[in-house]
């Protein structure tokens, strides 16, 4: 029997780095969480442990606040792209990089009716996030969020579903539809306008979510990915992960009373997970979402 080594990558994982933009008075705050994964000539180091191909964890890690501090962070997308091609290009036994981006958002602290110039409140927004792929040749960039907790009061039914013996669940046509939205999307490109696009996407969504009259929780997550890719140009999928945030109307009848789908219970777990991918085309060869 032959004994090969395998796929395989190394790297620094969750480097956070705090880039503080200093205009004047004026400063401008992104806060990311890096990972960086190296792939190439490794069969040395794993077979023998010479480590004359590996370029040290320390060194990414050191190279991630070096680009801080000499390039900015102009978006996640832009930040991963510089170091992924740098990795790859300046060293000639690394094959590819792939560099996963978390964004935490700040908000202006607010002071009488002002937003002040340097001091932030930290977000309860999404977590934006980006994935970045680069083989010395071609880049593959996907956006995305996770996160964004929505609900819908209304405008939700579930019901014609199949039943057997042990279905006790029973068919709805007004209920309270939640979940937290966790999207990817794939781009043609490298050379977009990120944040506007970022924000364009999440308005997508929002607004399919909140438009759709939903008769199951998989009609609504197809009517997000199908606005968001009618709606931009250079995104050829768009991957959605939409846990079902279950609300049950309470029985108050033992209390004289009628709930009239008002009063709910929010159950935590189990729920529903409902997953899907909507595609403009045949996606491309390459490692667009790994």
């Amino acid at each position: 029997m032959s004994i090969k080594l395998g796929p395989n990558r190394y790297g620094k994982a969750e480097t956070r780095v705090v880039r503080v933009t200093k205009n004047g008075a004026k400063h401008d705050l992104r806060d990311l969480n890096v990972s960086v994964a190296l792939s190439g000539e490794m069969e040395a180091v794993h077979y023998t442990g010479d480590n004359g191909a590996v370029l040290p964890t320390d060194t990414q890690k050191n190279t991630v606040f070096a680009f801080a501090k000499e390039y900015g962070i102009a978006s996640p997308e832009d930040f991963g792209l510089r170091l992924a091609r740098h990795f790859v290009d300046s060293q000639p036994t690394i094959g590819h990089a792939r560099v996963e981006l978390e964004e935490y958002t700040w908000e202006r602290n607010v002071v009488g009716l002002n937003s002040h110039p340097h001091s932030f409140v930290r977000s309860g927004r999404e977590t934006r996030t980006a994935v970045v792929h680069y083989d010395g040749r071609k880049a593959w960039v996907v956006s995305g969020l996770k996160d964004l907790v929505v609900l819908n009061t209304t405008g939700s039914e579930f019901h014609g579903f199949i039943k057997d013996r042990y279905t006790t669940l029973r068919e709805t046509s007004d209920r309270v539809l939640a979940t937290e939205v966790n999207a990817q999307w794939r781009h043609t490109g490298d050379t977009i306008e990120w944040d506007k696009s970022y924000e364009v996407v999440k308005r997508c969504l929002l607004q399919a979510f909140a438009d759709t009259h939903s008769r199951s929780l998989q009609q609504t997550l197809f009517e997000m990915g199908e606005r968001v890719l009618e709606t931009v140009s250079d995104i050829v999928e768009v991957k959605l992960q939409l846990p079902n945030k279950h609300h049950f109307e309470v029985d108050l009848s033992p209390f004289g009373q009628v709930n009239g789908n008002e009063v709910f219970w929010a159950a935590d777990r189990p729920y529903g997970l409902i997953e899907g991918t909507v595609v403009r085309e045949v996606p491309a060869a390459g490692p667009a979402w790994d």
